[in-house]
């Protein structure tokens, strides 16, 4: 029985690229020093190149949503710039405190009400990386506006397989009405490519991964998968002679990179299959069930798909990403860490001890699976020798500040990474009420596209001291 071979996909990027390629399988390779023509541009002046840092290295940005703000008074820290103490919602990043820096005063305008009444929650979510009032209705006639990141994939997403790379762990809705007549579209999408077309997250890690190291069309990668678990095989095995000839043609540095590569390939690969079959005592994996892939730990869940977007950023298959944890409003038990109520019904505390006890706990365990990342990223070298982190922009917040109150003013945002060395994490800063879409003018900058953008959303210039 033979694996169904890939279609040709044509595509500029993938035939510049370095892969390992085998009947149904397409895996990318991390960036490596001894392929220096492995790290891709497109010329946007002399000598400088889009989407890289200054030594060449792919920069990658990521934007990090969190659901139903955080209670403020354990998440903002005391003290000022470098001098600062990090208060108990962030105590998980403290080994990570010299790699991300904290924006106060930053907030959402387009999502406060208005004449709209009510749906915070849907206008928080749609207009987060939007920067435009969405339109109020509860049709197929939603509106919202151009996702910055998707702004970021129109001047750089031909420089890799994917133009962008969007995640949830979260149900995905697109149609009917969630939030006092708001379209669930607005809910359960972050990123929007035009006012009116949603880019409806993935939520399956099998089907992620498939989309990431399959080949050919969605028929063919099924068929190719099903194949590979008659046989009880992995992935790697259909390019076995590739890696072994691989690791005699780089250096060394680079084979021990191939090596941690190849190896997260797997364990990802395997955890994937130990989910598959524990969902509902299942004795073999049953791919086509709508969780199948997902592991019964919310925790697991989340930190599976934080390393499948390492694994996207280490083999450059995408430098741009949105992963939407869970969208607003969302109501999910956290009952593994001993919160068995719902957690938007929590965020309305209306100032009872007990209930602000519990959502700390649940803004505490956001911001532990977020450490994590960011440990990972730091673990990881780049093919210059600095760490992904370093190399990379990632914006973890919330379109709501204080759940209780609906506010989308001082929202909670953390800039993790250097982007290169042009940002100077380590730091508290302070604003004084400015649009959060400063700050992606300020990032959109970093990538050097072949345009420079002057405004985005509600945006009132660029921000400083970043």
């Amino acid at each position: 029985m033979n694996i169904k071979k890939p279609t040709s996909t044509g595509s500029l990027a993938l035939n510049r690229r370095r892969f390992l390629r085998n009947v149904g399988v397409c895996l990318a390779l991390p960036a490596l020093e001894s392929f220096p023509t492995r790290v891709l541009g497109a010329a946007t002046g002399p000598g400088k190149l889009a989407a890289t840092t200054a030594t060449g290295a792919p920069l990658r940005t990521a934007f990090l949503y969190f659901p139903n703000g955080a209670i403020p008074a354990a998440w903002w820290p005391t003290g000022s710039d470098k001098d600062f103490q990090l208060n108990r919602t962030m105590e998980p990043l403290a080994k990570m405190k010299e790699h991300f820096q904290i924006l106060g005063g930053l907030g959402d305008l387009s999502a406060n009400g208005g004449p709209d009444g009510g749906g915070d929650h849907a206008r928080a979510n749609g207009t987060f990386l939007t920067g435009v009032r969405i339109k109020k209705t509860n049709g197929a006639d939603f509106q919202a506006g151009v996702s910055i990141d998707q702004v970021m994939a129109q001047q750089i997403g031909l420089l890799t397989p994917f133009r962008s790379l969007e995640l949830s762990c979260d149900t995905v809705l697109n149609v009917g009405t969630c939030d006092t007549e708001y379209a669930c579209v607005y809910q359960h999408n972050l990123a929007w490519s035009t006012p009116t077309t949603p880019l409806t997250p993935e939520v399956n890690p099998r089907a992620l991964f498939e989309r990431m190291f399959g080949a050919g069309t969605p028929k063919e990668r099924a068929q190719n998968l099903s194949i590979r678990q008659q046989q009880q095989r992995s992935i790697l095995d259909f390019i076995k002679s590739d890696m072994g000839r691989l690791t005699k043609e780089v250096s060394g540095r680079d084979r021990d990179k191939v090596d941690e590569y190849f190896t997260g390939v797997r364990e990802i690969e395997q955890r994937i299959q130990a989910a598959e079959k524990s969902r509902a005592g299942r004795s073999s994996p049953q791919v086509d069930a709508p969780d199948a892939g997902i592991p019964a730990s919310y925790k697991d869940y989340l930190r599976l798909m934080f390393d499948m977007l390492l694994l996207a950023f280490q083999s450059d298959t995408t430098r741009v990403a949105t992963f939407m944890i869970s969208g607003d409003g969302n109501n999910r038990d956290f009952s593994e860490i001993g919160v068995n109520d719902g957690h938007h019904n929590l965020s309305h505390h209306g100032n009872r001890k007990d209930w602000i006890e519990k959502v700390e706990k649940i803004d505490y365990f956001y911001v532990t699976q977020l450490a994590y990342f960011l440990e990972r990223m730091a673990d990881a070298k780049d093919v210059d020798g600095n760490s992904l982190l370093h190399n990379s922009q990632l914006l973890y917040g919330s379109g709501n500040s204080d759940g209780n109150r609906h506010s989308h003013t001082n929202l909670p945002v953390i800039l993790a990474g250097r982007a290169g060395g042009t940002l100077n994490p380590g730091r508290y800063t302070r604003y004084t009420d400015l649009p959060i879409t400063n700050l992606y003018l300020s990032m959109i900058d970093r990538i050097g596209g072949s345009q420079k953008l002057e405004r985005f959303g509600d945006s009132t210039g660029r921000l400083e001291n970043i």
